[in-house]
C-alpha cells in the first residue's frame, strides 16, 4: 500500500468473499463512495474484489491473501476485508476489528443480521476508514455509529462487538442468510422428485382421501411439521452437516453455526414442502372429479377437502420418499452451511509451510469454526 496520487485522493480497497459478502458490498459500493467522498470533502475512489479470504489450521483468519490482492492495485490507501466468518470474541460476535497502523479493517458480514444489513454495514464501513485512513482527522459523524455498539481498545486493534442480548439471535439470522436457504432448495431436486412420485399417490387413493377429511386441521398441521422435521434431521445427520466444537472455546461459535444450519434447513422443507403441496394439489385438481370424491366421503366435496389430500399425500411423500435422499451433488453439500464452506477455506500445514505465509496481521480472535 502506497500514498494517494492527486487524482485519488483516498483509494479504498473492498475485498470480499464470495455469495453474500460480495452482493452486500457491491449493494452498498456507489453509496460509500459518494458518502465519503462528502465527508472528506476530496475525490474517494473504491475498488472491489471477490476472493475468499482462507483460515489457518488453528482457525485463525489470515490477511495475507487481502495484503496481496493489494499489491495488485496501485496506492491502495485502506482495505476493507468483508468476511461470511462469524467472528467472535470476549463472549459476544465481533462485528469489526480495525488495524490503524496497517490501515485494515475486517467486517463480518453475518454479525449484523438479516435485515437493515445494507444501513448497518455502509455505517460501520465509513466509520473504519474514518478511523484507520491515513491524514484523515475527520471525527465520525453520530448518523454513522450504531447506538448499540461502541468501539474499545486491544493490544494493536480497535474491536466493535455486537449488543450482549441482541448481538447471538442476530449474528444466527445473518449466517442463515448467508446459507441463501431459498438457492439451496433447487439443490434439492431429487428429494423433490422423489418425495412427488410417492405423494402422487394419496391422488389416487381412496382412503387417503377418507383419513384427510377426518383428521383435524391441527393434526393435519402436526403431520406436516413431523415430516419436515424428519427430513432434516436426515438431511443433517446423513450428511454430517453437525459440527462439534474441537475446542471448549469453539462451544458458542460452534453452536452459532449448528443453530444456522438448522433455521437454513427449516425454510428449505418449509419451500420444498410448499412446492410439493401445490403440486399435488394441482394433479388432485385435474384427476380427481367433484362428484366422485362426494361420492366417497358421503357429503359434498369442496376445495378444502383437495388441500386436506395434497397437505397429508405432502407429508407422507416426504417421509417415504424423500427420507434415504439428498442433496444432488458432493459441491452442493459443501457450499450449504457455514462449517461446510469454511472448512473448504482452510489451509493445510503443508500449504502454510509452502508459501512461508506471514501471520503478521493475523489475530486469535478470529475463531470460527469448529
Amino acid at each position: 500500500m502506497g500514498n494517494s496520487t492527486d487524482s485519488v485522493s483516498l483509494h479504498v480497497l473492498m475485498v470480499a468473499d464470495p455469495g453474500l459478502p460480495t452482493r452486500r458490498a457491491r449493494a452498498v459500493r456507489e453509496r460509500f463512495e459518494t458518502d465519503l467522498t462528502k465527508l472528506l470533502q476530496r475525490t474517494v475512489r473504491v475498488s472491489f474484489h471477490t476472493e475468499m479470504i482462507r483460515i489457518d489450521p488453528d482457525n485463525v483468519l489470515e490477511y495475507r491473501d487481502a495484503r496481496a490482492i493489494a499489491e495488485e492495485y496501485e496506492h491502495v490507501d485502506v482495505i476493507l476485508l468483508l468476511t461470511e466468518i462469524p467472528r467472535h470474541s470476549e463472549g459476544k460476535p465481533l462485528m469489526a476489528e480495525i488495524f490503524p497502523d496497517q490501515q485494515l479493517a475486517v467486517l463480518s458480514c453475518p454479525t449484523f443480521g438479516a435485515w437493515m444489513t445494507k444501513r448497518r454495514l455502509l455505517r460501520v464501513m465509513v466509520d473504519a476508514v474514518l478511523r484507520v485512513a491515513p491524514g484523515v482527522t475527520v471525527p465520525t459523524p453520530k448518523r454513522y455509529t450504531l447506538r448499540w455498539s461502541q468501539w474499545s481498545q486491544r493490544d494493536v486493534s480497535y474491536a466493535l462487538h455486537a449488543h450482549t442480548f441482541t448481538g447471538a439471535p442476530r449474528t444466527v439470522a445473518g449466517m442463515t442468510m448467508a446459507n441463501d436457504p431459498w438457492r439451496t432448495v433447487p439443490k434439492l431436486s431429487h428429494a423433490l422428485a422423489a418425495a412427488s412420485a410417492t405423494g402422487a399417490f394419496g391422488i389416487f387413493y381412496h382412503s387417503i382421501w377418507q383419513m384427510s377429511d377426518a383428521l383435524t386441521t391441527s393434526r393435519l398441521l402436526l403431520i406436516g411439521v413431523t415430516a419436515m422435521t424428519a427430513m432434516g434431521a436426515w438431511l443433517i445427520l446423513s450428511n454430517g452437516l453437525w459440527d462439534r466444537p474441537k475446542q471448549e472455546s469453539l462451544s458458542r461459535v460452534v453452536l452459532y453455526y449448528n443453530l444456522s444450519t438448522v433455521l437454513t434447513l427449516a425454510l428449505c422443507m418449509l419451500a420444498l414442502y410448499a412446492v410439493l403441496v401445490v403440486l399435488i394439489l394441482g394433479g388432485a385438481l385435474i384427476v380427481i372429479d367433484p362428484g366422485f370424491m362426494s361420492d366417497i366421503l358421503g357429503e359434498e366435496a369442496h376445495f378444502s377437502n383437495y388441500l386436506d389430500i395434497a397437505w397429508l399425500s405432502a407429508a407422507m411423500g416426504t417421509v417415504a420418499g424423500a427420507l434415504g435422499s439428498g442433496f444432488d451433488s458432493e459441491p452442493d453439500l459443501r457450499r450449504i452451511t457455514h462449517g461446510q464452506r469454511e472448512r473448504q477455506r482452510q489451509w493445510s500445514r503443508d500449504d502454510q509451510n509452502g508459501v512461508g505465509r506471514d501471520r503478521e496481521m493475523s489475530t486469535n480472535d478470529g475463531h470460527a469454526s469448529s
